[in-house]
């Protein structure tokens, strides 16, 4: 059957992306795949230009060994038939993937949340001209909390101790990606805040649900609460065992005045672009220190940015990235 427009759920890691990908999906009328699927963030670049055919068969032999395509709930074939004979880059592979679980569950729209998907947006517009883009914003504070506290993101070497900066750096640098993206187009991409989908689900889904052209009831939502809206997808899973979760605003609990301050001095400037109030005077810095602080941010970004072009441009990143391939499509 047909599909209609696809919807891409993008934003930094740790921002609500999944709950809100798992809301459309217990909205009914969405092919279900709970997971992400790394396509463009892990697969391409590991593998390579799909259009070598011995690209494809290493990506596949992975891809059906792995996690991602146990979840799709499809057979090995004749999908790994279909995906030798005519992928030849990471959108015939999702398209196809896609297509396929929603004509099994007879349905004809998906939506795909790999968070760092955000970071392939041109390509993802190229591949699929009319895809919806919904991107979630969260607090860099709360992101910073949650992404540091496993330690998804690396600071420098010489900056080992310091992962809540390096986390809500990352924050930064995502977001102003995702938004200088959407403003080329414009049309087909809308922003929603984390928090108002928590404290204001009823009217922030009938936003969404006007920009995506989909029926969004809250109330069928929360009865079927497949994944994460019926159990949340935290960092902070002894919150939610004990019954104190409160995803907004941890940031004002769990870290120091000093921290605060610190943090505000490096991502301030975006945070109050985005209408999040400080708690510090960090904005108002100026001098050596206000230097020091733009200093590195910018050493950040360039990291960020380096390591978006390693990854997209040179074949080192696939050394290194199938070294541990199993992990990366494990969910």
């Amino acid at each position: 059957m047909p599909m209609k427009r696809p919807v891409f759920v993008i934003g930094s890691p740790r921002s609500g992306t999944t709950l809100l990908h798992h809301m459309l999906l217990s909205a009914g009328g969405f092919a279900v795949y709970e997971t992400e699927s790394n396509v463009f963030s892990v697969l391409v670049p590991t593998f390579g230009d799909f259009r070598v055919k011995r690209n494809r068969q290493r990506m596949i032999d992975a891809w059906v060994q792995s996690d991602l395509f146990r979840l799709s709930g499809l057979p090995a074939h004749p999908i790994t038939g279909r995906m030798l004979a005519e992928c030849e880059n990471g959108g015939d592979f999702l398209r196809i993937l896609m297509g396929e679980i929603a004509n099994r569950q007879q349905v004809d729209r998906w939506t795909e949340h790999t968070p760092s998907h955000l970071l392939h947006l041109p390509e993802i517009k190229a591949f699929f001209p009319d895809a919806l883009i919904v991107h979630v914003i969260r607090d860099g504070r709360d992101v910073a909390l949650s992404l540091a506290k496993p330690g998804w993101v690396k600071p420098l070497p010489w900056h080992k101790h310091r992962l809540r900066v390096a986390a809500a750096l990352y924050w930064d640098w995502m977001v102003r990606k995702g938004r200088e993206y959407g403003k080329t187009i414009a049309p087909d991409y809308l922003e929603i805040r984390y928090e108002d989908l928590v404290q204001q689900p009823r009217a922030t889904l009938a936003r969404v649900s006007q920009f995506i052209d989909h029926e969004l009831d809250y109330d069928q939502i929360q009865k079927v609460a497949i994944g994460s809206v019926g159990r949340p997808n935290t960092s902070f899973e002894s919150e939610h065992a004990s019954g104190t979760f409160r995803p907004v605003g941890r940031w004002q609990r769990d870290l120091s005045e000093a921290e605060i301050a610190h943090l505000e001095s490096l991502i301030g400037d975006l945070l109050q672009e985005l209408e999040y109030p400080l708690a510090s005077a960090g904005r108002t810095e100026r001098g050596p220190a206000r230097l020091g602080q733009t200093s590195l941010r910018a050493l950040y970004q360039a990291y960020y940015g380096s390591m978006l072009w390693l990854k997209k441009k040179t074949p080192l990143h696939r050394y290194f990235a199938s070294r541990n391939i199993d992990q990366r499509l494990s969910t």
